[in-house]
């Protein structure tokens, strides 16, 4: 199982106050955008990685298209929405339902007809199979892009209708049934990933990702600018490093919502999203001389949600030190503030000067060996059986909660199965403990994926990878 690749990325388009944000939050399982009944509140894209019956794709929420407006407001969403469909795999044009065909949609759809990708007209508000059968669907159907699918966004009416229909136009290949009871499948040694490091470098505008990657390259392959936003794409270049090959991919800065409009700007946080997609690494470049501004914890949790290795490149530190920070302080000031990566490895280092750059390298090395790694099932298994001696899991109504057995299901992350007998009442602050010990026991600074699984046979399973 090598690393996941890019997921096709699915557009959501429309007119302002159709319903593509409380769509957007229905597949995305959570209130990810903001929901108002006031035209232009969503005015940036909004991404989210949906896994549908097992099928990974993303879907980007984008503001109100409206083709004619001359508002600058409705120029700049109307932008966004291009930029979005230039790279979405397939595009979601959401119309309402109670409103019927606007000229707005028709123009709408007419941009969209000359983008050549594959379109799906979703006619939104439709509540109940009442409003359905009193909706005007033949007007819709006029549009020319084939089957209509009426839903309701809001209650989830229709939503899986035209997922299934996404994903079969996508091509993405259905997953097999779960069995929750079926004990573990281990990771096959043949399936380990092998090959080049891939390493994408990202991070905040104006941080030195550009001097960063030149000082790794020791040559000038990029411009570098004082001024944000220089890099417009994201960039391969390959080079070695203690006899492994990385390809490194410089990515364009990832700005803060409100100054995302710029076309240039637009492009690239969903080149940095792919080019997080494609690594099994990432450098995240942070300024020494501010310690976790909130943009970084976004796209720091964009990172750990996608399972990738992880660097924290602290740049600029020459000018930190000069101010009296050191390492410790910083460490302590990032952990209080971004818990949720304090298994990640830290390089200090001034790119404009080349200090500490290779220590990138040397921790990606590092830090790819975890995240292919296999991790033998009876050294898992003494280690659950010394987790449950010496802190067994809290007691559920009345009943002892048992680990039965833990095995090795997945690489890149790791990801490990426990069986056990009441998995719903392994509560979070236990999760974190075990997922500590097994940190500390294989000294694991990746993420790392744990799961308990019901198993109700009392037999314990023989690993596949034992002698017989």
């Amino acid at each position: 199982m090598s690393a996941v690749g890019p997921r096709p990325l699915v557009a959501l388009v429309g007119r302002p106050n159709v319903g593509k944000s409380t769509l957007f939050n229905r597949l995305a399982g959570r209130r990810a955008a903001i929901v108002e009944d006031v035209p232009g509140v969503t005015r940036d894209r909004n991404y989210a990685d949906v896994d549908w019956d097992g099928r990974a794709l993303t879907v980007v929420d984008t503001g109100g298209f409206e083709p004619e407006s001359k508002d600058h407001l409705i120029a700049q969403i109307r932008q966004q929405a291009r930029l979005a469909v230039d790279e979405a795999a397939a595009v979601v044009l959401l119309v309402d339902g109670r409103e019927g065909l606007t000229s707005v949609d028709r123009s709408v759809a007419e941009l969209l007809r000359r983008a050549g990708k594959p379109l799906f007209v979703a006619v939104n508000k439709v509540d109940s199979a009442r409003a359905e059968e009193e909706a005007p669907l033949a007007e819709f159907y006029r549009l020319g892009f084939g089957e209509v699918h009426a839903l309701s966004a809001e209650h989830g009416r229709g939503v899986g209708d035209l997922m299934d229909a996404l994903v079969e136009k996508l091509g993405l290949p259905p997953a097999p049934l779960p069995d929750a009871h079926r004990e573990p499948e281990e990771v096959d040694e043949a399936d380990r990933p092998q090959g080049d490091i891939r390493l994408a470098i990202v991070g905040r505008p104006n941080v030195g990702k550009s001097t960063l990657v030149n000082a790794l390259l020791g040559t000038e392959r990029f411009v570098v600018s004082d001024a944000p936003g220089t890099t417009r794409d994201s960039i391969d270049s390959t080079l070695l490093h203690r006899g492994r090959r990385f390809v490194v991919t410089d990515t364009a800065g990832i700005r803060r919502k409100r100054s995302i409009a710029q076309t240039v700007e637009a492009y690239s946080v969903v080149r940095a999203m792919k080019a997080i997609d494609r690594a099994e690494v990432v450098a995240c470049l942070l300024d020494a001389t501010e310690a976790g501004v909130e943009q970084d914890a976004r796209l720091l949790g964009l990172v750990a949600d996608k399972g990738k290795a992880l660097v924290l490149v602290v740049n600029k530190w020459d000018l930190a030190e000069r101010e009296g920070a050191t390492q410790e302080w910083y460490r302590s000031e990032l952990g209080k503030r971004m818990p949720f990566i304090s298994f990640a490895p830290y390089a200090f280092v001034s790119a404009r000067e080349g200090r500490g750059v290779r220590r990138v390298l040397d921790l990606a090395v590092r830090l790819v060996e975890q995240h292919r790694a296999r991790f033998p099932t009876p050294q898992l298994n003494e280690l659950l059986e010394r987790i449950q001696a010496e802190h067994p899991a809290p007691f559920s109504r009345g009943h002892p909660v048992k680990l039965y057995y833990v095995a090795q299901v997945a690489y890149a992350p790791p990801t490990f199965v426990i069986q056990c007998n009441r998995p719903e009442a392994v509560g979070d602050s236990y999760r974190r403990y075990v997922e500590n010990r097994f940190r500390e026991a294989f000294g694991l600074e990746v993420p790392m994926r744990l799961a308990f699984r019901e198993r109700k046979r009392g037999k314990r399973p023989a690993s596949r990878h034992s002698p017989r």
